[in-house]
């Protein structure tokens, strides 16, 4: 059997007080079960301590603060091909209306001296920059861990795994711009990223990975982000090999600046989402999407402190988030 047919599981070795990663091969049709009990709900996000929160934040250098989330407008790209909603941004009150309509029963007179606007908005979870939570895909009807939509799936989400259950991440951040070192503004259409073009780039930006790191993959697909279409149109993104490679080193979280993160067409016969599957199914790495990526790229600004806390959407698949990086020693 060849390790195409093959997904790599994640070993747990206690050496010393420190975490080793080690490759195996198991079936690709399984789910992972944790290496933190039968009850954890957030996988590589364990990886987090008091400890490595605080050596991270001890080694912030100060100068800019770079905003890695993107901004919602109507017409702005999203997941559509499933049939999920667009974003859509509606105002509920306009300073005029409260004069004509007196929504707060008191008064033209008062409704013309303080003006009233409010608005409201609708979206797939998945819109914007987001971080996708562990039960997002699953296998067989399982999601990591072993929960199982027959049991763990009510009427109001999951009770399990759900968005809720993600912690505030604070944690050592790393750029990988492949397209620099490709030597483009933008990869071509459906490059697969794969173990060597992640090593040549690590390489170049003179970096090595570290366990519990969050990885940021850069496409330079953003740069299209505001033309919906030239921005969703045949996407690189991450292959297995280089799913594989950031797994065995320790990435905690695994993102990039495309939809949805990984390479299409997929390179797995019988699953359509193997990165996904693999990542968020059999190893709880979560994955975040719509990066933006752009700033630390101009500025080579290769390793930071990464900050960031997404909306707990009780039983959710995925939450918005603004994440900030800040450079570091």
């Amino acid at each position: 059997m060849t390790k195409s047919n093959f997904t790599s599981v994640l070993t747990l070795i206690a050496v010393m007080g420190t975490l080793t990663f080690t490759s195996v091969y198991a079936d690709q049709s399984k789910v992972g079960k944790s290496p933190w009990g039968p009850d954890d709900e957030i996988g590589r996000l364990n990886l987090m301590t008091e400890a490595s929160k605080a050596s991270i934040l001890s080694r912030i250098s100060g100068g800019d603060v770079y905003d890695l989330s993107v901004e919602y407008f109507m017409g702005m790209p999203g997941w559509f091909p499933a049939g999920d909603p667009r974003y859509t941004f509606w105002m509920t009150h306009t300073p005029q209306g409260t004069v004509n309509s007196d929504p707060m029963n008191v008064g033209k007179e008062m409704n013309e001296h303080v003006s009233y606007s409010g608005s409201a908005i609708s979206m797939y979870t998945h819109t914007g920059t987001h971080i996708d939570a562990l039960n997002h895909f699953g296998l067989d009807g399982k999601i990591y861990n072993g929960f199982d939509a027959d049991k763990d799936l009510g009427d109001r989400g999951w009770n399990k795994t759900g968005a809720e259950t993600i912690p505030p991440i604070v944690a050592r951040g790393v750029l990988i711009d492949v397209a620099a070192d490709q030597g483009v503004e933008v990869l071509p259409p459906n490059f697969r990223i794969g173990k060597k073009e992640i090593q040549s780039a690590l390489k170049s930006q003179k970096i090595t990975l570290e366990p519990g790191d969050v990885v940021l993959i850069r496409t330079g697909k953003m740069v299209n982000y505001k033309n919906t279409e030239a921005y969703l149109e045949a996407p690189a993104g991450l292959g297995m090999t280089g799913a594989r490679y950031l797994v065995e080193q320790g990435a905690m979280v695994i993102g990039g600046d495309n939809l949805s993160l990984e390479a299409f067409p997929s390179e797995i016969e019988g699953n359509y989402l193997p990165v996904h599957t693999y990542l968020l199914a059999q190893h709880g790495i979560p994955i975040m999407e719509l990066v933006n990526l752009e700033k630390l790229s101009q500025d080579k600004t290769y390793q930071f402190a990464f900050i960031g806390g997404s909306l707990k959407l009780r039983g959710a698949d995925a939450a918005p988030m603004r994440p900030i990086a800040i450079p570091i020693k």
